[in-house]
C-alpha cells in the first residue's frame, strides 16, 4: 500500500496542499485582507478629489494599517472559536502583503499549527495604467479609457497593461478545478481581495454578469470579513452559507472599514 502521509503533511509551491488535491473540498472559507495603508490612501484621495492615490509601495508591497494589524487579531480570535474537527486543514493566501499579512496575523493568533502558502492566482485584479489613480484621474488623463470603460462595464474591460473581471475569473476557475475534481473532507481558507470574492461568488454559484454587476454595485466586501461557501458532499456545486460578514470585529470592538472600489460596474 502507497504511503500517503508524507503526501497528507506536504505543499506544493503553488500553494494549495497535495492533501487537498487528493481529497476534495466540503467548505471553502473566503477572507478578505485587513485594511491596508493603500484602502486608507485611496479613500483619502477620493474624498479630497484628487487624480493620484499616494500609496507606499506597489500593490503588492503595501502593508496593513494599524486597524488591519487589530482586524487580522480580531479574525483570528473568532477563528480560534472553531472546534477542531471543524477547522481548515489548509490556509491559503494572495501573495500580496495584505493578505498575506491578514492570514499569517489570524493562525497565528487562532493557535493552528498551519502554515501560510501563497497562491498568485489569488492576488488582486491588475490596474494596468489606471494603476494609482482616482476615478477623477482616469477620467481626466485617459477620457477614451473612462469611456470604453463605462461602455464595457466592470466585468468585460480590460486596462491597457492590466485584467478584466473575467480575467479574474478565469485565474479562480483553476483554483476550483483543483478543489472540485476531487474527494471528500477538507476544509480550506483563502485569505483574498474584494474583487476576488465578488468573482469567487459570480462563479461558484453561476451568477450572470447583471447578477454579479448589481451584487457589486450595491455590496462592499468588508476588511477581514468572512465568506462561507459548504457542500457536505465534497462534490458538485457549492451552496453560499455567509456572505461578508464582520460580526466578530464588532464584538471585539474593533472598527469595522468599508474601502470599495468603484461602484459604477453595470455597462451604460
Amino acid at each position: 500500500m502507497e504511503d500517503t502521509s508524507a503526501k497528507m503533511d506536504s505543499a506544493t509551491d503553488d500553494g494549495l496542499t497535495e492533501a487537498v488535491q487528493e481529497a476534495g473540498a466540503v467548505e471553502l472559507l473566503l477572507i478578505r485582507h485587513g485594511e491596508s495603508e493603500g484602502n486608507v490612501a485611496a479613500t483619502e484621495a477620493r474624498e479630497a478629489g484628487v487624480e493620484v492615490i499616494d500609496v507606499p509601495a506597489r500593490d503588492a508591497d503595501v502593508d496593513l494599517s494599524g486597524t488591519g494589524r487589530d482586524q487580522a487579531k480580531a479574525l483570528g480570535t473568532a477563528l480560534s472559536r472553531i472546534v477542531a474537527d471543524l477547522r481548515p486543514d489548509a490556509v491559503v493566501s494572495s501573495p500580496y502583503a495584505r493578505a498575506r499579512q491578514t492570514a499569517e496575523i489570524a493562525v497565528e493568533t487562532a493557535g493552528w499549527p498551519l502554515q501560510v502558502r501563497t497562491d498568485e492566482r489569488l492576488r488582486d485584479r491588475e490596474l494596468g495604467i489606471l494603476d494609482r489613480l482616482t476615478r477623477l484621474g482616469v477620467e481626466n488623463r485617459y477620457p477614451e479609457e473612462s469611456e470604453r470603460r463605462a461602455w464595457l462595464g466592470k466585468l468585460y474591460y480590460r486596462p491597457p497593461g492590466g485584467e478584466s473581471w473575467a480575467d479574474v475569473a478565469l485565474r479562480l476557475r483553476s483554483v476550483l478545478a483543483e478543489l472540485n475534481s476531487l474527494g471528500m473532507g477538507h476544509r480550506v481558507m483563502l485569505v483574498c481581495h474584494d474583487a476576488v470574492i465578488m468573482l469567487f461568488r459570480y462563479v461558484l454559484e453561476g451568477l450572470s454578469e447583471r447578477e454579479l454587476l448589481d451584487l457589486a454595485a450595491t455590496e462592499t466586501i468588508l476588511n477581514a470579513s468572512m465568506t462561507r461557501f459548504v457542500r457536505p458532499s465534497g462534490v458538485g456545486p457549492w451552496t453560499l452559507e455567509s456572505f461578508n460578514v464582520a460580526d466578530h470585529l464588532t464584538e471585539q470592538g474593533v472598527a469595522v472599514t468599508e474601502h470599495g472600489g468603484d461602484t459604477s460596474a453595470r455597462p451604460h
